[in-house]
């Protein structure tokens, strides 16, 4: 069994793994944990980069996984290495020079005598494990096969097929605490502080963030309406700014002379061209968006927009909370999911003979087990990603709990319908 984590760091990583590895350990079978991702996989030859114990992996011993579902970090540490990189469609997975890295993964693989492999990690890792089963599909039949199961991982929650994913909760509180510390701080200055919170391209973790740290206004990609844009669409700063400082005065008629905002880092990536210009991207094509401080853009647009709307002067400060957060130490509740993951992959694998399938829980840790196809767009590959529902009673949450102001576009909208 092989056990592989991908992507950005989150808490509980060594719960998801030490409950796995453990769970085959004790049914008698040999457990290898691959060091960074597909780092060293993506790499093999079978002369020039063979894979070497303690080297590019690990074999695990009962005592290395016990007693570590607590503790911070990744005991195989992670990458963002992307051996699927060039595959962009179907008709790509029967091209050998665009499935090169997914065969050098497999062949790696086979050549361990690894019989299933526990992939760990978030929607491109998903992507990569959904190549690594469709390559195979493309084999002689008499072919090895290694079957896949995966793991969903991300701090930011916003997985299809499961409802909260491990890490979530323990993100959450850690950015809450610092959102109530820089309130603090804000009430005693009379300042804003502008806080830029993680979720790509979900507003899941700001709106935990905003909701548990007390908030005075929240807004994720999901918000991004007419209201706020440019006439091709992007997102228009000074228009965002506006509905910051109608909080602020809104705050102020109300004795509040301070506020915090939450923002989604994904708002960036609706920016301009002409804004994102020169900006770095990773190994799957993202925009840097660490490199991007919206909330320090952004406070500058803020102050001026108040000074103009009202001839004095406010302290508008932006903050990047996020990676602080990825190996806090893991909430209660993230512990008991990732090793109820952890165990699912064993389920999965042992007891129901899956492959291809994606482990999930719902209600007190109910396992289930979603196939690849169902988590996957058969055209282009592509996995989904699951928003927040404008109007739903999550998003009606934050809503009620902000600071609400009459400007057009701010009311709580029509309740959704279940």
């Amino acid at each position: 069994m092989g056990i592989i984590f991908s992507g950005g760091p989150a808490p509980s990583a060594n719960a998801v793994i030490s409950a796995a590895g453990v769970s085959f350990l004790e049914d008698g079978r040999e457990v290898v944990g691959f060091f960074h991702g597909y780092s060293n996989l993506q790499h093999y030859h079978p002369v020039s980069h063979r894979l070497l114990p303690d080297v590019h992996y690990r074999i695990f011993t009962r005592e290395d996984l016990r007693g570590i579902r607590n503790e911070r970090g990744i005991v195989i540490g992670t990458a963002r290495a992307n051996p699927g990189k060039p595959i962009r469609s179907p008709a790509d997975l029967d091209d050998p020079d665009k499935t090169a890295g997914i065969r050098r993964v497999y062949e790696a693989l086979v050549d361990l005598e690894i019989d299933a492999l526990i992939s760990i990690g978030g929607d491109d890792t998903l992507k990569t494990a959904n190549y690594l089963t469709m390559v195979q599909d493309r084999l002689p039949p008499d072919a090895k096969r290694v079957r896949v199961v995966h793991l969903p991982k991300t701090i930011d929650n916003d997985y299809h097929g499961i409802d909260f994913t491990f890490g979530f909760f323990t993100s959450v509180d850690f950015m809450a605490k610092e959102v109530l510390n820089l309130a603090a701080d804000a009430r005693a200055t009379s300042a804003c502080f502008l806080v830029e919170t993680m979720g790509r391209k979900a507003g899941w973790l700001s709106y935990g963030v905003a909701i548990a740290g007390e908030a005075s206004m929240v807004l994720g990609v999901e918000d991004i309406d007419a209201d706020l844009q440019t006439a091709d669409g992007a997102l228009d700063m000074h228009k965002l700014a506006d509905r910051i400082v109608d909080v602020l005065l809104t705050r102020e008629e109300r004795g509040q002379f301070w506020a915090v905002v939450v923002l989604a880092e994904g708002l960036a990536e609706a920016l301009s061209a002409e804004q994102l210009q020169g900006l770095e991207r990773d190994e799957h094509g993202h925009i840097s968006l660490g490199k991007f401080n919206l909330g320090q853009e952004l406070a500058v647009v803020v102050s001026a927009r108040y000074d103009a709307r009202t001839g004095r002067a406010k302290k508008v400060t932006g903050v990047q909370l996020g990676y602080e957060s990825r190996c806090a130490p893991p909430h209660a509740y993230d512990v008991m999911l990732g090793s109820q993951l952890g165990i699912g992959a064993y389920r999965a694998l042992v007891e129901e003979g899956l492959d291809g399938h994606m482990v999930s829980v719902s209600g007190q840790l109910d396992l289930h087990y979603v196939p690849f196809s169902d988590l996957v767009d058969p055209e282009t590959l592509v996995t989904q990603v699951r928003l927040i529902e404008t109007g739903s009673d999550f998003h009606q949450l934050a809503r009620f709990l902000e600071t609400r102001t009459a400007s057009k576009g701010w009311s709580l909208g029509p309740r959704k319908e279940r």
